[in-house]
């Protein structure tokens, strides 16, 4: 079953660390990463850029487009994991591996679909 994980923190700390403070969280994130890829479970993933490069397409009888994202909130969504996995336990599971590698912040787990050409793939 796939499930998204997204990923939320305060993006003026994760902007304001050091190259090497930010180094250290993706080696911790790698060996979490590269686990899931020897087990086929780790699907696409990204890393998304500062919020200030965000742009909103605001939808209506007149659509228009505002700077930044949809909602200003404490934390903010800084990138995504696709997992295929047994279960809800299974996706949280792997959530609190990425969240012992990358402290702070949330993980919201949703299950997912995948819209490909010629249908829907998952739930």
């Amino acid at each position: 079953m796939l499930y998204m994980l997204l990923c939320y923190n305060n993006e003026a700390e994760v902007m304001g660390w050091t190259p090497q403070e930010d180094a250290a969280v993706m080696g911790r994130l790698t060996v979490v990463h590269d686990k899931l890829v020897a087990e086929g479970k780790l699907g696409p993933s990204g890393r998304l850029q500062a919020t200030g490069s965000a742009r909103t397409l605001m939808k209506g009888d007149a659509p228009f487009v505002v700077d930044g994202p949809f909602a200003e909130t404490k934390e903010q969504f800084l990138g995504f994991y696709v997992i295929d996995v047994a279960d809800m336990d299974a996706a949280l599971d792997v959530a609190g591996q990425l969240g012992e590698a990358n402290p702070n912040g949330a993980y919201e787990v949703r299950p997912m679909r995948l819209f490909l050409p010629g249908g829907a793939v998952g739930v």
